[in-house]
């Protein structure tokens, strides 16, 4: 029981932010959202698949301060699998520490393919599973700024991507114009048989953005804008 009012305690604001959020759903969708219903209806049947970008010896993108993307990914992605655990989902970690998830490969670009492959078999073997792919942007100029979505060619990754975009641009950047994309050539968006998206959440070429992408308070921020999207996404 102490664990347990510890465990609520660490994540009281969640709740409240979530549950704001869902109050406030106005900039998703033209109702509110029960959130205790939606989980209810969902804790047997949708599955959250979680990728965290990169990991191990690809580490992805170099931020303006030397910090790897994986790094930035994985942690998203914790607190991220955290919050949908709290609101009731079934979810499944593609990985959960900094390694990546090759099986074999004698050089690097072989053990890369395997590890796209392994993620990619992942995803398509979990039963009704939703992707949520997490990244981070770079640029070679230091001033572009806002998350983006990318979306996978199959049945609602588009309106999901839509919802994701407006969402995270609403709570987290007005300034921002960036649209949603399709995920040409990304090999995991390209061969999941799912609804699927890549959330870029944000530019670690820009200083101020990468400042606040290192802290765990803009990091829960962005996760429960994708929660609290993907919730509305799968109950319209």
């Amino acid at each position: 029981m102490t664990l347990l009012r510890a465990y609520f305690r660490r994540y009281y604001w969640v709740y409240l932010a979530v549950a704001a959020f869902f109050i406030g759903s106005a900039l998703l969708t033209t109702r509110t959202v029960d959130a205790m219903a939606v989980t209810d209806r969902l804790e047997q049947t949708t599955c959250v698949v979680i990728d965290p970008g990169h990991g191990g010896e690809d580490g992805g993108a170099t931020s303006c301060t030397g910090l790897t993307e994986s790094r930035f990914n994985l942690e998203i992605s914790l607190r991220l699998n955290d919050l949908f655990h709290l609101m009731g989902y079934r979810t499944a970690m593609i990985r959960s520490t900094d390694t990546a998830v090759h099986t074999e490969g004698e050089t690097i670009a072989q053990r890369k393919m395997s590890d796209l492959k392994n993620r990619v078999t992942t995803v398509n073997q979990t039963q009704n599973p939703l992707l949520v792919s997490i990244h981070q942007n770079m640029f070679s100029e230091s001033q572009y700024h806002g998350p983006q979505v990318f979306y996978a060619p199959t049945d609602g990754s588009k309106e999901l991507a839509k919802a994701l975009q407006q969402a995270l641009i609403s709570s987290l950047d007005r300034d921002s114009k960036r649209e949603i994309k399709p995920a040409d050539g990304v090999y995991l968006m390209q061969n999941i048989q799912c609804t699927g998206v890549l959330v870029e959440c944000g530019f670690l070429s820009n200083p101020e953005e990468e400042a606040r992408l290192r802290t765990p308070e803009y990091q829960k921020e962005v996760c429960c804008v994708i929660v609290s999207a993907v919730s509305v996404y799968l109950n319209p």
